[in-house]
């Protein structure tokens, strides 16, 4: 059974204990070496429930296949995170899997692994400015956004509805390269939109420099809407939040919710989101976040261990796309994964049906 995120204390002190045993030195019996190799797993951080069953899934995937595992969270610190690697790499492991916080800070700890020969996998975050990253193992990213954008589009009947409607732009991390596939694939749905005024950013703020969000922080998101709403919405309603992650989801819910959305007369607007938190699917089964993007970390999770048998084994690694990634300094193969919408209509189907929650969780 893979770990998904319905128990977060137990997979973080899962977490907990895969990094205490990580931190033997070279030549300690309780290194956790394994009969096909060792693999570093580096993750950005314990704070979002799918990190933690990102890490779990691919110790129990790889550990079932002969692996030893060295898991570390770096809590967002991005020192932090090239230390671990760094240690992680002296102590001789055998391939690197990285989910990068910052992508473009991890170049001299790339090069390091590659004068040890060690291969890297991004995973799920693609690194950048480095042409030590052999693959990148995700999610079709594009595809995420244009989900995202899909739903609004539908959920406000824009085909058939002139309005105008009054929508507000949250952009992801911007030191996260996803952030802006995200963001590209929502904007080439909703920008047609946009320009012809059935949609209307009243805060005029459209680029990702205006609308990212550092770390992906929920309570950031929520300042700013507070600021949106009290700059531009005192006689406006907004019909609807593009989102790009369920943690600047539930932020931007809190921060309308203290204005007096989420009544009969006050309607809260369509949100969308992205990964299919638990916090985030009770949200949506109590009518407030209209939409979350579900991505199945089990799948990515052995996928990546695919991909890894492979590389070290110096067979064909498996991928589907040679072109879309170019890092700034190579274009990285990479394997992409289907995301999933979901709404009050079928997560029942996707996400308790396929196993990744049980009914109970969702209580």
């Amino acid at each position: 059974m893979r770990y998904h995120p319905k128990a977060v204390p137990a997979l973080a002190f899962l977490g907990a204990t895969l990094m205490l045993t990580a931190c033997s030195g070279v030549g300690d019996a309780a290194r956790p070496e394994g009969e096909a190799g060792t693999v570093g797993i580096s993750m950005p951080t314990q704070s979002s429930e799918r990190w933690i069953a990102d890490g779990a899934n691919m110790v129990e995937e790889f550990e079932e296949r002969g692996f030893g595992t060295d898991l570390q969270f770096a809590e967002d610190v991005v020192q932090d995170q090239i230390s671990q690697i760094e240690n992680m790499i002296t102590r001789g492991v055998d391939v690197l899997v990285i989910a990068a916080i910052d992508g473009a800070a991890l170049g001299d700890v790339l090069d390091m692994a590659a004068d040890n020969d060690i291969p890297v996998i991004a995973y799920d975050r693609l690194i950048l400015d480095s042409e030590h990253v052999d693959y990148y193992a995700t999610f079709d990213n594009l595809r995420v956004g244009e989900l995202q954008g899909d739903y609004i589009v539908d959920a406000l009947d824009l085909e058939n509805e002139d309005g105008p409607f009054d929508i507000e732009l949250f952009g992801g991390a911007p030191d996260d390269n996803n952030a802006y596939f995200f963001n590209d694939g929502a904007m080439s749905v909703l920008q047609p939109y946009i320009d012809d005024e059935s949609l209307v950013v009243r805060s005029g703020q459209t680029s990702m420099g205006q609308i990212s969000t550092q770390r992906w922080d929920g309570a950031i998101a929520q300042a700013r809407m507070d600021n949106l709403l009290s700059a531009h919405y005192s006689d406006e309603e907004v019909d609807a939040v593009l989102s790009p992650f369920d943690g600047i989801s539930l932020g931007v819910i809190e921060s309308l919710r203290a204005v007096g959305y989420g009544t009969g007369d006050r309607p809260l607007p369509v949100i969308t989101g992205q990964d299919a938190e638990v916090s985030s699917v009770k949200s949506i089964i109590a009518g407030e976040q209209t939409q979350t993007v579900f991505k199945d970390t089990r799948a990515l999770a052995a996928q990546t261990v695919d991909m890894v048998e492979s590389l070290l084994a110096e067979e064909d690694v498996e991928v589907n796309d040679t072109e879309t990634y170019d890092n700034g300094v190579k274009v990285v193969p990479a394997y992409l994964l289907e995301p999933v919408s979901v709404d009050i209509d079928n997560y029942q189907e996707e996400l308790v049906g396929s196993g990744y929650y049980e009914e109970s969780d969702l209580e």
